[in-house]
């Protein structure tokens, strides 16, 4: 019997998951919940990851007979480390506005075809590359991902895993290398950047527990655990702060209209590329409750799909990847602003901002998955929605109407999940990817969802495309 303990943080938790695998059986629980808050110093949004490392810590000591942990997180993000090994600063969140200006100082410098076509990451503001040249840190030895950082406190290892490198704007994905010639571009020495690993590989140990780089990004580890049918081409939503909609792919898509189409090729764990799309996701929710909740209105999350269920279908719609929607505070006026400009009047209640936010995600997901399939030349039949988004009902199903498409929600705890399969890979206990997919097929409630409501979003859907184009 092997027993696994995988860190999965995300925008606002942390958690520790103890799993057990033995006899192809696999069981796991949550023994350990924390939050991830968010805390300002020296005029920038950061992490707290002295609190986050002592946190994990305390997991650790909570478990007994452990024989590996490893770590998975969002990406882009960093830390910064001295000649002596110490973290300089708080590592800063992507969050955080000092990067604004940055693709355009980046585009005077190389134009934006080169750059997606030596990178193939959907270029973004909040993307590592972006980081590093507004970064102010002068007495650098290493930089290391949020993943491996974690890793780096427990183990001493001062290594990239190559998944988390991938969402960097500065790894070439066909040799799976740094490249350099756009890390020129930050104005920073190539002595700082870390040795890519593999996935699923042992980077140290930590009293007496092998510390393991599984997928370091979450998204690739929620990948890892698609219950994919061999005979169906599916795609996959990764749905969380942020939705990730994508399919996997034998080798990257460097063209201009994927660029344009605003796509990302990244590193999967299997080998594979995964082709996809950053959505704003429950980022829209979560922070519209937090402002509510500022208001003096205490709303469950049921009682937010209540009161918009009860609102009219189709009257306001959002870019949910809108720039005014990727900060914190304001957004029930940053909602209504957004629907004045794009003459859409002004919703009048928030069981009406709350379901332009559904109803534009579920449209935003149709918009990406036709991008996708024009890209690849596939006709997806199937969505495999993962994460903690297939525990809100209302979404599964408006996605499912959206698409027209059967969706299959689950596993919840795919991120997890996927950081557990990896562990046991590098341990021996099963061959690879393929392998631990079925074994969550045969484990993991999946709940499916058919189209019920296909005409009235399809007669919706111009609506929406013509206020993305605005």
């Amino acid at each position: 019997m092997s027993r696994v303990l995988a860190f999965d943080f995300g925008a606002s938790t942390g958690r520790a998951i103890l799993a057990e695998y033995e006899n192809g059986k696999l069981s796991y629980n949550e023994v350990h919940r924390f939050d991830n808050n968010l805390v300002e110093k020296d005029g920038l949004l950061c992490w707290d990851f002295d609190c986050l490392l002592n946190e994990v810590k305390k997991a650790i000591d909570m478990c007994e007979n452990v024989d590996s942990l490893a770590f998975d997180t969002w990406g882009v993000d960093y830390g910064m480390l001295d000649k002596d090994g110490k973290l300089i600063s708080l590592p800063v969140c992507y969050r955080d506005e000092r990067t604004k200006d940055e693709v355009t100082k980046v585009y005077e410098k190389m134009p934006a075809e080169k750059l997606y076509s030596l990178t193939g990451n959907q270029i973004m503001a909040i993307n590592t590359l972006f980081q590093l040249c507004s970064e102010k840190i002068e007495n650098a030895d290493t930089f290391i991902f949020m993943p491996d950082l974690f890793a780096y406190f427990l183990c001493g290892a001062k290594t990239a895993e190559q998944t988390i490198a991938s969402t960097s704007q500065m790894l070439d994905l066909e040799n799976v290398k740094w490249q350099k010639e756009v890390f020129k571009l930050t104005g920073k020495s190539e002595n700082i950047l870390p040795p890519i690993v593999k996935s699923a590989t042992q980077a140290g140990e930590y009293k007496g527990i092998k510390v393991i780089k599984v997928a370091g990004h979450d998204t690739q580890c929620a990948v890892c655990a698609m219950p994919a049918e061999p005979n169906k081409t599916p795609a996959f939503l990764s749905c969380g702060t942020w939705s990730l909609i994508g399919c996997e792919n034998d080798k990257p898509i460097l063209t201009e209209k994927s660029m344009n189409d605003e796509l990302s090729n990244e590193l999967g764990a299997n080998g594979k590329i995964n082709y996809l799309k950053n959505i704003s996701g429950l980022w829209l929710i979560q922070e519209i409750r937090r402002n509510f909740k500022s208001e003096g209105k205490e709303y469950s999350y049921n009682d937010m799909e209540q009161l918009a269920r009860g609102a009219k279908a189709f009257e306001f719609f959002i870019d949910p990847d809108d720039a005014s929607f990727a900060t914190p505070k304001n957004m029930p006026q940053k909602i209504c602003a957004f629907c004045e400009k794009t003459g859409q009047g002004k919703p009048e209640s928030d069981g009406a901002m709350i379901r332009c936010i559904y109803e534009s995600l579920a449209m935003k997901y149709r918009f990406a998955i036709e991008q996708i399939e024009e890209n690849t030349g596939k006709k997806f039949d199937v969505l495999h929605l993962l994460g903690g988004g297939t525990k809100d009902s209302f979404l599964c199903q408006m996605t499912a109407d959206s698409l027209n498409m059967d969706v299959i929600a689950g596993p919840t705890e795919a991120t997890a999940l996927g950081n557990i399969i990896l562990q046991l890979v590098a341990l021996g206990d099963i061959k690879d990817v393929d392998e631990g997919r079925e074994i969550i097929k045969s484990s993991e409630k999946l709940s499916t969802y058919k189209s019920e409501n296909a005409d009235a979003f399809a007669s919706a859907y111009d609506k929406f495309v013509k206020i993305l184009n605005k």
